[in-house]
């Protein structure tokens, strides 16, 4: 190893104190010159210091631990008061959308979400996605492993939930992690850890999912192995183990430790379809050089982003009934098109929903109204991708009531 290794290690146990003097108040000044940061201070610090003195946590946070998970569509939020006690979960949010698959980020233009471990090197107040926090991807692992002339870049934890590869909130939960992190910078922790795993392991369906990616593609073994490791090291101690990267772009950790696996639970198989699988009839011709990688402003659904996560919420409910009987909850990804005039063009659902879903998927997005085009100069095409979750309807159990059951109570 082990120039790499070394690296690595220092930058993960350096606690920056020069930050504790004029840059930390030039970044809070600079923050705050923003009005999403002084509007965020005004809607959330106060009631997130009453939300850390229940826990027994300080404010700010002295230090932070963010993990998120990509199959479960989970972030979590962990904090501590001293570097001796153990990490304790502060909050988790919900990660409104999914580009890509499981597996790691390899090369620009792939869609995927990143997995490794990573630390948050940017605050974006003025992002087009409402707020973002940005991720340092590639690290010193991607550079290895990933192409190295077009690795990808730019990925952020950011509001407006659309995501073409990063990890998206809605705007409300980006403000507090937001002035979560930037509070605690602010007093001095210039290092807050980002883990990205692909699902949560100790959860057997996660884990099913997980294994049934690796047995398509066994070159994925090694990384999920460290992801392993790192991962149950946690779970068992509540404390973050120092983590390197040799000269071949693999992860290890220096502690000696041996984490086991929840046993196994059947395979589930899905049920049969018993719908014809249709595909979109709202098509429109578009070269890769339509698309832009970048945009000044994103599109808009038809009354912004709390209504259509009231449709994405609503279109989940509806496929409820449509899911195999053996799943408990699926993640169905939905690529697709907005055009320069707003319109909705090409649907694609992923193989992994069955026929009755995919078509009802394709029609409720087909009659879309119009969208406000992307910006760049000018309205431009741009590709979107967005998971639905489809859980199951929650068993209700019919209870015998006794006479005395039937009259209600004058309370």
């Amino acid at each position: 190893m082990k120039n790499i290794a070394l690296f690595i290690l220092l930058t993960l146990s350096l606690n920056l104190s020069a930050q504790k003097n004029g840059n930390v108040r030039d970044f809070l000044q600079f923050q705050k010159s923003f009005k999403t940061v002084t509007t965020a201070l005004q809607n959330n610090e106060d009631s997130l210091k009453r939300q850390f003195a229940a826990k027994g946590l300080q404010w700010p946070a002295q230090y932070l631990y963010v993990r998120s998970f990509k199959y479960d569509g989970i972030l979590e939020v962990w904090a501590k008061n001293t570097n001796a006690e153990p990490y304790q979960l502060f909050k988790s949010y919900k990660v409104c959308a999914f580009a890509g698959n499981l597996g790691p980020k390899r090369f620009e233009g792939d869609y995927q979400v990143p997995e490794g471990f990573y630390y948050f090197n940017e605050f974006k107040a003025n992002s087009q996605y409402h707020m973002a926090l940005g991720v340092n991807y590639p690290n010193a692992s991607d550079r290895v492993l990933s192409d190295q002339r077009r690795p990808g870049s730019r990925i952020m934890v950011h509001g407006s939930c659309v995501t073409v590869g990063c990890i998206p909130l809605m705007d409300e939960p980006i403000e507090e992690l937001y002035v979560i992190t930037m509070a605690a910078k602010a007093n001095g922790l210039d290092y807050i850890p980002l883990h990205i795993y692909p699902a949560r392991f100790k959860l057997a369906k996660s884990r099913a999912k997980v294994e049934e990616y690796v047995k398509a593609n066994p070159d994925y073994n090694p990384l999920l192995k460290s992801f392993m490791q790192v991962y149950f090291y946690f779970e068992n101690k509540k404390q973050l183990p120092n983590i390197i990267v040799d000269e071949n772009g693999h992860y290890e950790i220096l502690e000696a430790f041996t984490y086991s696996i929840p046993v196994k639970k059947p395979k589930i198989v899905y049920k049969e379809n018993t719908a014809a699988r249709n595909t979109a009839t709202k098509t429109k011709q578009f070269s890769d050089s339509d698309f832009y990688n970048s945009v000044f402003k994103m599109p808009v659904y038809p009354g912004g982003n709390e209504a259509f996560q009231s449709f994405l919420d609503s279109l989940s409910k509806e496929l409820t009934e449509f899911l195999p009987s053996a799943k408990k909850r699926i993640f169905v990804q939905v690529d697709f098109v907005i055009d320069k005039t707003g319109q909705v063009y090409n649907v694609k659902v992923a193989d992994n929903a069955n026929n009755e879903i995919n078509n009802i998927i394709i029609e409720r997005f087909e009659s879309m109204k119009k969208w406000t085009p992307a910006i760049r100069d000018k309205p431009v095409d741009i590709k979107l991708q967005q998971t639905i979750m489809i859980d199951a309807k929650p068993e209700i159990k019919k209870v015998k009531k006794s006479e005395d059951d039937d009259e209600e109570d004058d309370d």
